[in-house]
């Protein structure tokens, strides 16, 4: 969420890094070895999702949302995301394609590390499709970790007003963008 309001804040007018996130296929097995929840919130932050719930525990499949309206004043649409660090397998993809409509959802996603088995392909494909005035859009879709990482993003609707899971940052205002600490540095050792 801090990456999306600064990047909405200073589009283009100021660069940052962000350290200790993974930036690589093998960052993320190594994150999704040591905490696989953790995971679960990094891989849902490649999409720009809003987390269901912070903390462990039951969520039915449903890790992630992100809202999409089609055109302006137009109702607002769900995409609800499930992220999976371990092993695939089918019933994953039955599971998220069972909640789609108690959730009022338009389209599920399931990100993972591991490429998705034939038959979670095949069980994807029979979800069929979510139909807006711009087209088609497969109504599940199984992205990989590698494949957000190179730049592939999920199939929905675009609109003005795409992805509109947090309230937009101001834009920074003025010729140039001044450098901010968040207060990560080390501090100076204070005598007592």
């Amino acid at each position: 969420m801090i990456k999306t309001r600064l990047h909405d804040a200073f589009a283009g007018k100021a660069e940052f890094k962000t350290i200790g996130e993974p930036t690589t296929e093998a960052d993320a097995r190594t994150l999704a070895a040591e905490d696989p929840y953790q995971f679960q919130w990094w891989a849902l932050g490649l999409v720009g999702a809003r987390p269901v719930q912070e903390k462990k525990g039951a969520d039915k499949g449903v890790d992630g949302r992100l809202y999409f309206h089609e055109g302006l004043g137009g109702e607002t649409k769900q995409i609800i995301l499930s992220g999976k660090a371990g092993q695939l397998k089918a019933p994953f993809v039955w599971e998220l394609n069972g909640v789609l409509n108690p959730e009022a959802a338009e389209i599920g996603v399931l990100i993972s590390l591991a490429e998705p088995t034939r038959d979670m392909r095949k069980a994807a494909a029979s979800a069929g499709f979510y139909e807006s005035p711009w087209g088609k859009h497969p109504r599940l879709q199984l992205l990989t970790v590698r494949e957000l990482l190179d730049g592939k993003r999920i199939d929905y609707p675009p609109s003005q007003h795409v992805n509109v899971t947090y309230k937009r940052a101001p834009r920074a205002k003025g010729k140039k963008a001044e450098q901010i600490s968040i207060g990560l540095e080390e501090q100076p050792a204070t005598e007592d």
